[in-house]
């Protein structure tokens, strides 16, 4: 066996194995009777504010979540981090677009590369293995969490705001707004993997525009293609053919890239679906609700606070990531750990 690449980290703390993973139906915290809670107004760990129940999401409650943890050094309000969360390299388009317009935002970017690729999966597993890794964020002392994976979106989003004090960012909804708006014939495409195709996640989003055309495709090897770090082949164009053929028959002028893998590949969907045809990424549409939502609760990191260091786990193979990850994304990932 090589010798491990030196930016590459092992996390002194074991891994839970997938068999240890919450069933679905579990409560991330088991109850506790609220009289045993402090009512004097001192610091409450996380753990304790979920017990209480949703509350309202200020500013101070948020960082106070996120820099009071038993399981880990309290950190200082202005350092706690955003939280991105993918099954691969995909999300890294939605952390580029939020480095570029946050540049002072420290991120804590974790992808599942380990039950990678989430597509095939029945969404039932989907969501019992992205809940897992977002708990886990979350007590890492995280002050936002960014859902940078659309089949983990359409498979818990609605869980992870119940079930999380600290605001939560999606992928679906900034997308749809965008295709909604720069349509110029009501005919909209969406691409995406089986999972995210068949829960129905975008043509539910779409409902609120009954003018909109819709026409959904499944494309389940684009997301193979990326993490093999393939982007132009003829092997692609093909597939590519393949997929889009429903989107081209319908006469769709703008198209909405379902996957935070899918921007990687836009050189080959713009040969084949032809220049004249819009694609809509979430990257950029889900970095400005980020930045709407630091503004909504003044979670803003001061500008005055220093150069943010990043951090990039994953829960597989953190040498074929890192290798990958630096192609993608570039320097800021310096290394990359794995738990």
């Amino acid at each position: 066996m090589s010798a491990a690449h030196p930016a590459v980290r092992r996390a002194t703390e074991p891994r839970t194995p997938p068999s240890a993973a919450r069933p679905n139906h579990a409560p991330r915290r088991p109850p506790r009777d609220r009289t045993t809670h402090p009512s004097d107004g001192s610091a409450m760990s996380r753990a304790d504010v979920g017990r209480l129940g949703r509350v309202e999401m200020t500013r101070a409650s948020i960082l106070a979540r996120a820099t009071v943890t038993s399981d880990h050094a309290p950190m200082d309000d202005d350092d706690a981090p955003i939280g991105v969360f993918d099954s691969g390299v995909g999300g890294l388009t939605v952390a580029r677009a939020m480095l570029d317009l946050l540049p002072h935002e420290p991120l804590y970017y974790v992808a599942d590369t380990a039950h990678f690729p989430y597509g095939p999966k029945p969404i039932a597993d989907v969501r019992q293995y992205a809940l897992a890794v977002l708990d886990t964020m979350v007590d890492h002392g995280v002050k936002m969490l960014v859902i940078a994976c659309n089949t983990a979106s359409s498979a818990m989003l609605r869980d992870a705001r119940e079930r999380y004090d600290v605001p939560v960012v999606e992928v679906i909804q900034p997308t749809v707004r965008r295709a909604v708006s720069a349509t110029r014939n009501g005919k909209v495409g969406v691409i995406g993997t089986h999972a995210t195709i068949t829960s129905k996640a975008y043509d539910d989003a779409f409902a609120a525009a009954p003018h909109i055309d819709l026409t959904t495709a499944a494309c389940p090897r684009f997301v193979e293609f990326v993490e093999a770090g393939v982007t132009m082949s003829d092997e692609l164009i093909g597939s590519a053919k393949e997929y889009l053929a429903p989107v081209i028959e319908h006469g769709c002028d703008t198209v909405v890239l379902g996957c935070t893998h899918y921007p990687f590949l836009a050189g080959a969907l713009s040969l084949v679906l032809g220049d004249e045809v819009m694609l809509v990424s979430s990257a950029d549409e889900t970095a400005r609700d980020v930045y709407r939502t630091l503004l909504r609760y003044e979670l803003g990191r001061p500008e005055s606070s220093g150069r943010p260091r990043h951090r990039f786990v994953v829960t597989g193979d953190p040498e074929a990531f890192f290798d990958l990850g630096r192609r993608f994304l570039g320097p800021e990932i310096r290394s990359v750990e794995e738990v």
